[in-house]
Parts: structure tokens; sequence; C-alpha cells
């Protein structure tokens, strides 16, 4: 018997080009937002988290407002013949909407971590603001950026309301790993459900674990330079 493991290379796929991509967005928003003292910066900040608390159906609907084919987004790809909607870039859509705000706020806590009086010391050298984050503050604040694409990955794989409904389920194309196990489990197709709740377990606690062993090992290394 021929069995599909399209949707683990479907959500492997997708999960790892979103986590990319909500690595550079997240900290990019958590560095801006650790520096930003406007008077919206309760409002911004609200904004950005506000996937989190959200129902992920609240959060597929809003996509599908935005990059539907009635969208102002998807009007705009629709002059060019380029649909998103019920591909797997739609889910890559999703999963970064939903993902985003735990590496944003994860990231902008290790930042806010950081002694200003170090940052301060590098800009009055005449480091510029692109070294101070990229050479600075991001090595001073990598555990916890480490933490933050650890639970975006996790949250990406596990993705699935607003998954289904900007992509569907299409086997081969658009169909993950949790919607497999969903529709399995409809059919009473308890086995396959188990198997791959397996899978996804498997790959979310190693992700995880690595992360975890790999933070370890660098405070370990701190701690052994610090005694020198």
């Amino acid at each position: 018997m021929h069995f599909d493991w399209s949707p683990a290379f479907i959500s492997i796929k997708i999960t790892l080009i979103a986590t990319i991509i909500i690595f550079f967005l997240g900290l990019a928003a958590a560095w801006w937002m650790v520096n930003y003292r406007g008077r919206w910066q309760g409002l911004l900040d609200g904004i950005l988290t506000l996937p989190l608390v959200l129902p992920p159906t609240v959060a597929g609907f809003g996509i599908l407002l935005l990059i539907g084919k009635n969208g102002p987004i998807g009007k705009l790809l629709g002059m060019f013949d380029i649909n998103i909607i019920f591909t797997w870039h739609a889910a890559v859509i999703a999963s970064i909407v939903v993902a985003f705000p735990l590496m944003y706020k994860t990231a902008r806590g290790a930042f806010e971590q950081i002694d200003p009086n170090i940052l301060n010391a590098a800009r009055t050298l005449g480091v510029s603001e692109w070294k101070v984050f990229w050479r600075v503050s991001v090595p001073l604040a990598r555990p916890g950026i480490a933490a933050a694409t650890a639970l975006a990955f996790a949250r990406s794989m596990g993705e699935f309301g607003a998954t289904l409904m900007v992509a569907g389920s299409i086997p081969g194309q658009t169909q993950t790993i949790p919607i497999a196990i969903y529709f399995a489990t409809l059919g009473g197709e308890m086995r396959v459900a188990l198997f791959w709740v397996l899978v996804i377990l498997s790959i979310s606690l190693t992700v995880i674990v690595i992360m975890n062993n790999w933070n370890n090992a660098q405070r370990k290394l701190k701690l052994g330079a610090g005694g020198k």
C-alpha cells in the first residue's frame, strides 16, 4: 500500500520558508520597537502582538480579505494573473502571520535585557546603528533569539486554522500535517492520524531540544570564558 508522505514535505517546506522570513521580520520589528519612544508605542505593540491572541480562523479571514480575489492585494496580483489563495504560498503567509508574534515578543524581551551602556559605548566609538544591531545586540541576545526562532518554527509547523481557510486541503499541494491529521480523524483513519501526530511531535520536539542544547552549550562557553 502506497503511503502519501507529501504532508510532511509540504509542512517542512512551508515551515522553513516561513521561519526564515519571520526571523528577519521579527528581529527588525523587535529592535525597532525597543528603540521607538513615540506616542503610538502601545498601539503598535498591540497590533504586532494581536495575531497571538486572535483565533486562527479570524487571522485566516483577515488574510482572505487582503489577498483574496476581491481584496486589495488580490486585485493587484490579479492584474498580473497571479493567484495566491489555495496555494502553498498562502500557507506560508498564514504561518508567518500566526507565528510572527512569538518571534517578535521573545526577541524584544531579549533585546530589552541588554545593558544599554554597552550599546552606548559602541555608539560613542563611532559604530553605526546597523553594526550595533548585528555585531553587538544580536550576539548578546542570541539565546533569546534562538528560543524565539524555535517557538516560531514550532508554531508554524502546527498551524491549522488560518492555513485551512486560505490554502485549503489539496493533497500534494497544500495539505500540511495538521490538516492531514484533521481529515484523517474525520474519515475514521485513526492510525494515520496517530502517525502524523507522532511525526509532528517528533519534529517540533527535536527542534526545541536542539535549540535548548545549543543555548546550554553557549552558556557554558560564556561561563568558561568568564572564569579565565
